[in-house]
């Protein structure tokens, strides 16, 4: 059962649209389903202070030593979760990071449009989210 949804930051939260995938995360959240960003960037920052409240961790790859794809940040970030990995769904506009969480066990989805994005989400999460899509 999927419980867990892991997005990355530039590329898809910076999308025109994003606003309706942060509608749809606290929709997620109000089901217990918990979130997490996980960027490749430096440290947080900014993007930490502005996103920090729809989100249940927040991994930035220059904080924990490890980047995107490697299998372990993704392991880490489920871990933050308390999650295993089997149990997240993980976007990302990078095909290659897709992969590398795929590899670790999670389930993958390439964002290439919000509106795209959401269908995925709401056909993985069974009609959880739908309503706020």
């Amino acid at each position: 059962m999927l419980r867990g949804i892991v997005l990355d930051h530039a590329g898809v939260l910076t999308d025109a649209d994003a606003p309706r995938l942060l509608d749809v995360l606290d929709a997620a959240r109000d089901h217990g389903v918990r979130t997490a960003l996980l960027s490749n960037a430096a440290s947080g920052g900014a993007v930490r202070r502005r996103l920090s409240g729809w989100f249940d961790a927040l991994v930035f790859s220059g904080e924990v030593g490890v980047a995107k794809p490697a299998v372990e940040v993704y392991r880490l970030t489920a871990d933050r979760l308390g999650l295993p990995t089997a149990a997240c769904v993980f976007v990302d506009d990078a095909a290659r990071n897709v992969a590398g969480a795929v590899a670790a066990g999670m389930v993958g989805v390439h964002h290439t449009s919000v509106a795209e994005t959401l269908v995925e989400l709401e056909a993985l999460f069974q009609g959880l989210i739908g309503e706020n899509a």
